[in-house]
Formats: structure tokens, sequence, C-alpha cells
């Protein structure tokens, strides 16, 4: 079953500050992702890969083109939808693992991770144990769960904003380089979670820099269409 369908997708910034200024980053893009992929963006280093993916999750709304997300047994194109029905996609379809913890002050690690199980009526109690399950797993000692992670290593920060991610069961993940900051024991962890989730049929969208990585996780690259011209359009 197909769970993305892009389409013609173009993406420019207007660079206000520069009377105005057009930068082109993405041009006719069209890429379809079926359940059970692990489809790996494959470009140089400033080839808009991230763009693309903030594009797929409606962070950066496309210039053109659609981006279609299969969402409730029906088609939902994020691209134009407005931002209730962009809400209800990442609530319930969109996972997105960025290289960054957006930390709560004050919130304990085991309530952050748990968190997005209680914004989906799941009983306080179910979702903790769910969090811990996930936290063990992921090699975070006990003695930090009460702790905001504020203060944690990037290593144990990521490992939390992966755990926050995959603790829900989304049809489709966005994974922007998500062992970038990890050790290569946690790395193969997160390797086995995300493959797991791939083999249970869930779409998977990812940016890996590291070559093993890709290696053991893409089931095929795509390569972002080159720009057929760089220049700046007033």
């Amino acid at each position: 079953m197909k769970r993305i369908d892009v389409r013609n997708l173009s993406k420019h910034f207007t660079l206000h500050l520069q009377d105005g200024l057009h930068l082109p980053i993405l041009a006719n893009v069209d890429l379809q992702v079926d359940a059970g992929e692990c489809v790996v963006l494959h470009a140089p280093s400033g080839a808009g890969k991230s763009t693309l993916l903030r594009c797929l999750y409606a962070n950066y709304r496309a210039s053109s083109g659609s981006v279609r997300i299969r969402h409730d047994d029906a088609w939902v194109d994020i691209a134009s939808a407005p931002a209730r029905e962009v809400h209800a996609v990442r609530h319930a379809t969109l996972g997105f693992v960025t290289q960054f913890l957006r930390v709560i002050p004050r919130i304990a690690t085991i309530d952050l991770v748990a968190e997005p199980l209680l914004a989906r009526a799941v009983p306080r109690t179910e979702a903790r144990e769910r969090a811990a399950a996930m936290l063990t797993r992921l090699g975070i000692a006990t003695r930090l769960w009460s702790v905001p992670p504020a203060t944690f290593s990037g290593g144990e920060q990521q490992r939390v904003n992966i755990a926050r991610t995959l603790i829900v069961d989304y049809p489709i993940l966005l994974l922007d380089e998500p062992t970038a900051s990890l050790d290569d024991a946690n790395r193969d962890i997160v390797i086995g979670m995300i493959d797991e989730r791939r083999a249970s049929g869930v779409a998977i969208v990812g940016i890996f820099h590291d070559k093993a990585l890709r290696q053991a996780l893409a089931t095929r690259l795509y390569p972002i269409p080159p720009l057929q011209s760089i220049a700046l359009v007033a």
C-alpha cells in the first residue's frame, strides 16, 4: 500500500532582507513510498534533504506541487491542507525524529516520553509502563527517569527523542539523522528498532549519512533531483 505520494514538489525561500530574492532548494520532486519501505534520501550536503523531510511533515509548505499522505484510509495533501488537518495527520500518522530534543523544563524524562500516549487517552499507568520499557531498551538508566533531560549528554537526549517518537505506532516515520550522536552499541539498538517498524509495515523516509546505517536499513535510495539552475530570482 502506498503511504506517501509526492508529485512535482518545488520549494524556494524568499529572502525578505535581500529585496525579496527567491532561493530555490527543491524542484520537480516525485516520491512515492509504500508500507514496509525504508527510503533513504541520497544527495550531497546542501541539496535539500532536510528541506524535503520538513515538506513531508509540513514544517515547510511546498511552493508548488502536492504532498499526499495516506491518513485514516484517505489521502490528505498536507501541502495545501488547513492547519487543523495537518495537526490531525501528525497526531495519528506522521512520526518525526529530528536531531534535536525539544526539552520541556522541569518535566521528568519518563513523563516526557509518556506524553504522546497520554495525548491519545492511554491511561497514565500504562503510558508510564510503556515509557519505562522504551527507556530501558534504549539504555537510559533508571536513576535518570525522574530527571528532566536538559542536562543529559547529546546521546542520551537523542535516545529520549527516539523513545518519545517510537512509543507511538505511527504508520509513517520521518527520520533526520536519528543516530548521529550515538555510540556504536546504541546505534545498533536503534537500527533494530527502526527495522522492526519497517518489517511491521511502517513507511520510512530517512536521512542517514552513516554508510553502515544506510546499508542496514535502506530498501532503496532516492536521489534528490538536481536543480536545473541555482540562480536567485528577484
